[in-house]
């Protein structure tokens, strides 16, 4: 089995680990802005850590960076920032698995992206596809309540936030793999490493900026929610590294989907951890969004 392959799975299994987490974060102490900041404050560290461990381990030097090195991870680390946030405000509005589900439009999303970023085209099997997961998309962006129009369904806090979010993490996802090629070294996962470390202490500064100015106090919380906080780090270590890694390996669309593979995740974690009821309408969006989903990795 080819390591992008197995690096998406373990990104996916460890990316639902840490939005379980930040949605406890969220609902219990923290804003939306502190959930995301605990993602990136306890994991940069680590990062770093590793990076100079495995420097001085095998006697390398740190790659030389260019400047559009720093162009594609600026893009990308303000990109994931504000999608995180917006999965974060998803969860306050709707269930672990929709909002998890919402998100991943960003692979529908990322195939015109890429066209923008790296050059990929999308085929007309692949607009197919595409529309396809719409239809799913629609179906789960269907409100609680029954008496609204079909506008209101369509521009619905959960339904904006997730496209917005996916949006961001298809710009991200590019970004990042345009970024990682930029790292002058044969090896994948030391590229992965230095663009994960570059950008992590890149984010770990804005956030702290933003909070400071704009949430006082949530940095404190922080802080005092160490004990999750933490596990949110270090879930977020993991799964990034192994993005970063599948990126660096595979284009980002093949990556993006085979990584709809969260969706088993997020749905179990939302029945056994949460103990979420997913009603029959979302269950055939999942269906129908999970159907796009294994249509792109055949015409991939």
């Amino acid at each position: 089995m080819d390591l992008w392959i197995v690096a998406t799975v373990a990104a996916a299994f460890f990316q639902t680990l840490r939005f379980m987490l930040q949605k406890h974060l969220a609902s219990a102490a923290l804003s939306a802005g502190g959930a995301t900041f605990a993602r990136f404050v306890y994991s940069a560290p680590f990062v770093a850590t590793g990076l100079a461990l495995w420097l001085w381990s095998s006697g390398t030097s740190l790659p030389q960076l260019g400047g559009a090195f720093w162009v594609y991870g600026v893009a990308g680390g303000v990109a994931q920032i504000a999608a995180t946030v917006c999965v974060v405000l998803i969860f306050q509005s709707r269930n672990f698995a929709v909002g998890i589900t919402l998100k991943k439009t960003e692979v529908l999303q990322a195939a015109f992206l890429g066209l923008v970023i790296l050059g990929e085209g999308v085929s007309a099997a692949g607009l197919g596809a595409i529309l396809l997961g719409f239809a799913g998309v629609l179906l789960l962006s269907d409100p609680p309540r029954d008496d609204l129009s079909w506008r209101d369904r369509l521009t619905s806090k959960a339904m904006l936030l997730g496209l917005l979010s996916g949006f961001l993490f298809g710009i991200s996802a590019n970004s990042y793999r345009a970024a990682s090629l930029e790292v002058m070294t044969d090896s994948a996962i030391l590229r992965a490493a230095v663009t994960l470390a570059a950008v992590t202490a890149l984010q770990t500064g804005l956030m702290t900026l933003w909070l400071r100015l704009r949430e006082p106090g949530q940095i404190t919380r922080v802080i005092a929610a160490r004990r999750v906080a933490l596990w949110v780090g270090l879930t977020s270590m993991a799964g990034s590294l192994c993005w970063f890694t599948a990126y660096t390996l595979q284009t980002a669309a093949y990556v993006n989907a085979l990584g709809q593979v969260e969706l088993l995740f997020s749905l179990a974690a939302s029945v056994l951890v949460f103990r979420e009821t997913v009603t029959r309408r979302e269950l055939a969006g999942i269906a129908l969004l999970t159907a796009s989903i294994l249509a792109l990795v055949l015409i991939l």
